[in-house]
């Protein structure tokens, strides 16, 4: 599934995740199931995030602290590439160049994740869809894998359920579209995994079972053993 990767492991001590752009903290209880010790960065408050926080620019934040970490997760907003927004004409920072140069310049093995607008802009990426990890939503994401990490693309199950309209209730035999002001937060919760999330956070979450998989891909450079975790073929 991977190449191995060059993650140091300290005796006694949980390698050590960074996960910048953190928000909710979707991506990082994924990490923290997989078996890593997590400190979430963000430019905004976030109370809810579940694991150490720090409120910072998450760029600096990564050029100061980024080589302290065994591995590096980062989300920049992706408002920039939503369609939404460029209707709306509403302006978002474009940071994916920016925060691919912060994490190289890190030294360390790292994955970007974004939406599919982004593609075009992103180099290699995988991409994760619920349908892999049996869970009864879409949500397609991308990462982009460096710093000497490699992922390999899942088989992707055909889309056989239908979704609900964005916006509406989700009727008995469909799947959710939680985005926007959509409705069904409790749904969500359970659906996506995150049950400590309000609505605004939900939106734009990583279904922690993606990075978990991620997670587990890192960790296969180290000697720490974790449970099986499957994936649809």
């Amino acid at each position: 599934m991977t190449q191995p990767t060059d993650i140091r492991h300290r005796a006694g001590q949980l390698p050590r995740l960074l996960d910048l752009f953190c928000c909710r903290g979707g991506a990082g209880k994924g990490y923290a199931d997989a078996g890593f010790d997590v400190t979430g960065v963000d430019i905004a408050p976030q109370p809810r995030y579940p694991f150490a926080f720090v409120q910072a620019d998450a760029i600096a934040f990564v050029l100061e602290h980024g080589t302290e970490f065994d591995f590096i997760h980062a989300s920049p907003p992706c408002q920039h590439d939503t369609n939404c927004q460029r209707i709306q004409g509403n302006p978002h920072p474009d940071l994916t160049a920016p925060t691919r140069a912060a994490l190289e310049s890190a030294g360390r093995p790292w994955v970007m994740e974004n939406i599919g607008g982004a593609v075009p802009k992103l180099r290699g990426p995988v991409m994760l869809c619920g349908q892999m990890f049996a869970l009864a939503n879409y949500r397609h994401r991308f990462f982009e894998p460096g710093g000497g990490f490699r992922l390999d693309q899942p088989g992707h199950p055909a889309h056989l359920v239908p979704q609900a309209k964005m916006g509406r209730p989700v009727p008995p035999g469909h799947y959710g579209q939680f985005v926007g002001n959509f409705s069904g937060v409790d749904l969500a919760r359970r659906v996506l995994g995150v049950p400590w999330m309000n609505r605004d956070g939900i939106r734009e979450c990583v279904p922690p079972a993606y990075t978990e998989w991620i997670g587990r891909a890192a960790l296969a450079g180290l000697a720490v053993p974790a449970p099986a975790l499957g994936v649809a073929a």
